[in-house]
């Protein structure tokens, strides 16, 4: 009998052809049924945008801080769960819910704010766990110890956007953190509790970032053996600073099969228990300028799966542990 890509995979986190750890094999061994990820947007702003560490925000994000998908703010917790739902009633049925506080920086605001929001997703129906994504800058003390009391309640993953590893280029896209601040936010994250989820964020496809430096991300992501990994491809959204730079002509953008090269290279170098959460991203399709082969997220997957295939790799195959 003739083997199939399944039967010859060598990645012990799979039960398929994936060759690395995904999120879909995470929730089933997890929570053991589908989970639905309902976008939140609490109306909260960012550091790089009130004046606290800079203004303008990530030349890259819209107006909606990454949360283009989400309902409005003005709407409350509850209801922007129920009415998401509601709209994905018909492949939803019966299945978790993971509230996820998308829009912004969902750590910056008083503890008492944050904890009214958290503790509306806490208890909604067939809530599973909660994602909250932040910035490593924004984790004083004081929400990180709310953080750890609410990890005793449900299952909580908190995600730091990282971008890159290069001081340089995050200075470029006004990121307004270093490299040591995020060391900094994750350490103290870390040793707040063991029962958090980190997840971190990174971008390929940065401006004047080439592949070494973006192997360099990974490697650095990868000694820090974060729970999760979300890797994206850098996208052009109309009316943000970098869709400006992008109309001039200032703006090289990755091709599919740069992005594929890249992107499995970094997953060889992540340590195989890490969940790769993300191999790609996308912006709303009615702003997207570019890259266009960004919208076509499934041949994307199916690229990278392909690749991994006819190179016999696999997630950890180049990981080197960091004592």
């Amino acid at each position: 009998m003739k083997l199939t890509q399944k039967d010859k995979n060598p990645f012990i986190y799979s039960d398929s052809n994936k060759r690395y750890h995904t999120y879909d094999y995470y929730i089933k061994h997890k929570f053991g049924k589908k989970c639905a990820k309902i976008p939140l947007d609490c109306g909260f702003t960012c550091p790089n945008i009130d004046g606290k560490a800079g203004y303008g925000g990530c030349i890259y994000c819209s107006d909606r801080g990454s949360g283009d998908f989400a309902l409005s703010s003005d709407v409350s917790v509850v209801r922007q769960l129920d009415e998401t739902r509601k709209m994905m009633e018909h492949k939803w049925k019966d299945c978790g819910i993971i509230p996820y506080f998308q829009a912004h920086t969902n750590t910056y605001a008083p503890v008492s704010v944050l904890s009214e929001k958290y503790d509306q997703a806490l208890k909604y129906p067939d809530t599973v766990g909660i994602n909250i994504a932040t910035r490593a800058d924004c984790l004083p003390d004081d929400v990180c110890e709310l953080l750890s009391q609410l990890a005793e309640k449900t299952v909580l993953t908190v995600e730091l956007g990282l971008q890159t590893f290069h001081d340089e280029t995050a200075r470029y896209i006004n990121r307004c953190h270093t490299t040591q601040d995020f060391i900094n936010g994750y350490e103290r994250l870390r040793s707040s509790s063991k029962k958090i989820g980190i997840c971190i964020h990174i971008i390929n496809g940065l401006p004047n970032e080439n592949k070494e430096m973006m192997i360099q991300t990974s490697e650095f992501v990868a000694s820090l053996a974060p729970e999760f990994v979300k890797i994206h491809s850098l996208h052009v959204i109309d009316g943000t600073l970098l869709g400006e730079i992008y109309k001039n002509g200032n703006l090289q953008m990755l091709t599919m099969e740069q992005y594929v090269d890249i992107t499995v290279e970094q997953i060889e170098r992540m340590p195989p228990e890490t969940v790769i959460a993300r191999v790609t991203g996308d912006g709303k399709q009615s702003d997207l300028l570019a890259p266009d082969w960004s919208v076509k997220k499934t041949c994307v997957i199916n690229e990278i799966d392909k690749r991994m295939y006819t190179l016999d790799t696999y997630q950890g195959k180049k990981y080197k542990i960091i004592k």
